[in-house]
């Protein structure tokens, strides 16, 4: 591609990428309630982890309000309040209960940053209270809360924008349209990696909970068991109760990259995993420290590599991210891989931005990325205040994350190969896998049949 060309199909990639940050698809059904263009849209931080606040803090930085910060756990809530206070020269509400923040008529929004087991749940609600989500990712502990999701949103007329942030940044909406200029020719092979280092993970003392602390309430719909400080502070992501693994908590942003590059194509018809708990074999986590996945589309192979213990695997650093500077590929954590018939893309996620290659690795495109965050976040708030879609609608993240969950049943039920039948979401032949696309549901927190 010539520099001339090159200028005009970047700045063409762009143009694009602005049209579908704004919005795609008008939504159907029932009118909802639409802010104006210029009103604040006043949102509830539900869950005041890390990871929270730091969502919370863009969605401030685009001009949204926090009216509630919520938390089971009192110092974290009350942390959060005084330091989201300051950023925001106005003190929030607060509240232990969800409902509390569902019930309140000053609430046009929630951002749902807690553990992984409550996504799905707390979304429903809060789509059934009339209120727009911004869900972290995984946005669904199964196949079937997922779909339950989308009936929601469809039902009650609601944004629900996924944390799959990838979506909305530029260089990678500029990265989908050379994909799909055809220069890469037929791509039959995408490699996904989530190559990262990591340690052995023991439970220890069980503790006692915190004063005031319902740790029923945070089991939710997970099943009973006694309270373990290891297990509240992060260990969470160690068992299936909670969690789907690093798949699930990493990886998604990889595998949800690349469905979109590969246009979103429908959920595999075949899986196959291999893996298990292989570097720190015997210590207390439930997930894999090794995970390799095959799914098998109609017309390419999509393959997926998880490690938890290599030390010179690191993930984009920060900044490259802030800069126009590029991974060391070979070594780079959470990379993507199209092989095309003609040249290879290798593309690096949340600002990592991508080339494109040709025989011995001479460069003949590339584009430099930024984090997205911000980007997402706007593009969620303009959608409240429309009738669009956002660019992370649950519905298209349904078949990223039931790769997420494909995979691991494939490993639970004895790292086999399965059939899917994707109309049916069930897998076929196959008792033992179709008992994990819903798990049960403790009394009191049901997502029910019929949302």
């Amino acid at each position: 591609m010539n520099c001339l060309n090159r200028r005009e199909f970047l700045s063409r990639s762009l143009r694009r990428a602005s049209g579908i940050t704004a919005g795609a698809v008008a939504l159907a059904g029932v009118s909802r309630s639409v802010l104006g263009a210029n009103e604040r849209v006043n949102f509830a931080l539900i869950g005041c982890g890390g990871r929270g606040r730091m969502v919370t803090r863009n969605f401030l930085q685009c001009g949204a309000r926090l009216a509630y910060v919520c938390d089971l756990h009192d110092e974290r809530r009350r942390q959060t309040l005084e330091e989201m206070a300051e950023v925001q020269g106005r003190k929030p509400k607060e509240a232990r209960s969800i409902r509390q923040v569902l019930d309140s008529k000053d609430v046009d929004a929630v951002l749902v940053a807690t553990p992984d087991h409550w996504h799905g749940p707390a979304s429903v609600l809060a789509c059934q209270a009339g209120k727009h989500v911004y869900v972290e990712k995984p946005h669904a502990h199964n196949i079937w809360e997922s779909r339950k999701m989308i009936e929601a949103a469809r039902k009650y007329n609601r944004a629900l924008q996924v944390g799959t942030q990838n979506r909305s940044a530029p260089y990678n909406l500029a990265a989908l349209e050379y994909v799909k200029s055809g220069r890469l020719g037929g791509v039959h092979l995408v490699k996904v990696y989530n190559l990262k280092p990591g340690g052995a993970f023991h439970l220890g003392d069980p503790g006692r909970p915190p004063a005031g602390f319902d740790w029923d309430a945070w089991l939710g719909p997970a099943p009973e068991r006694p309270y373990h400080q290891r297990i509240f502070h992060g260990g969470w992501h160690k068992f299936w109760d909670f969690s789907g693994g690093d798949m699930a908590d990493d990886g998604i942003h990889q595998l949800d990259l690349a469905m979109m590059l590969m246009g979103d194509p429908g959920i595999p018809t075949a899986v196959s995993c291999s893996g298990g708990r292989l570097a720190h074999r015997g210590d207390d986590s439930e997930v894999p420290d090794l995970q390799v996945v095959t799914y098998d589309f109609d017309d390419f192979v999509l393959t997926f590599e998880l490690s938890g213990y290599p030390r010179y695997m690191q993930k984009t650093t920060g900044t490259i991210r802030r800069n126009d500077e590029f991974p060391y590929w070979t070594q780079n954590a959470t990379r993507i891989e199209l092989y095309g018939s003609e040249l290879m893309m290798t593309i690096g996620r949340h600002g990592g931005g991508w080339i494109v290659t040709t025989s011995g690795g001479k460069i003949v495109e590339k584009m430099y990325g930024r984090p997205p965050d911000v980007n997402h976040v706007q593009n969620f708030l303009d959608c409240v205040k429309s009738r669009r879609n956002p660019n992370a609608d649950v519905e298209i993240l349904h078949k990223s994350v039931a790769l997420v969950h494909l995979g691991n049943i494939a490993h639970r039920v004895g790292n086999c190969k399965l059939r899917f039948d994707p109309k049916a979401e069930r897998f076929i032949g196959s008792v033992e896998a179709n008992n994990l696309v819903k798990r049960r549901y403790r009394k009191k927190y049901e997502i029910p049949q019929q949302v």
